[in-house]
């Protein structure tokens, strides 16, 4: 098993990466009106809000809320734009985000971010 810190920095590229397509995939096509519409996923205050919503639908398993919690209590980079609590929770969903992905959970990923997406 790798550093939480490690599948969140991965798991921040791939989250990304599902974000941006499902914009295009949207027919998005102006690069400004991708950037705005991503901020609605990808920066932290919007990954704490949808980490914690789907906290209270209870979607995760008691597995991944696991891993949310330790990529969530992990010390390293400082927030640069927002408040420490925000910044830990956003990490924790990047971290799930990266863990899946290397533990070829492949099926699962898709599936949270198919979610996110809805949100």
């Amino acid at each position: 098993m790798k550093n939480a810190l490690v599948y969140a920095y991965i798991g921040d590229s791939i989250y990304e990466f599902y974000i941006r397509k499902y914009l295009i995939d949207s027919n998005i096509c102006k690069i400004h009106d991708l950037q705005q519409a991503s901020l609605n996923y990808v920066s932290a205050k919007s990954q704490r809000r949808i980490c914690e919503t789907l906290i209270n639908e209870k979607f995760f398993t008691d597995e991944e809320l696991d891993l949310i919690r330790w990529g969530r209590n992990q010390h390293g980079s400082k927030a640069k734009s927002t408040d420490i609590v925000t910044y830990r929770i956003a990490t924790g969903l990047e971290c799930l985000i990266g863990y899946l992905y290397y533990d070829n959970k492949l099926d699962r990923l898709k599936s949270i971010m198919e979610r996110i997406c809805k949100l």
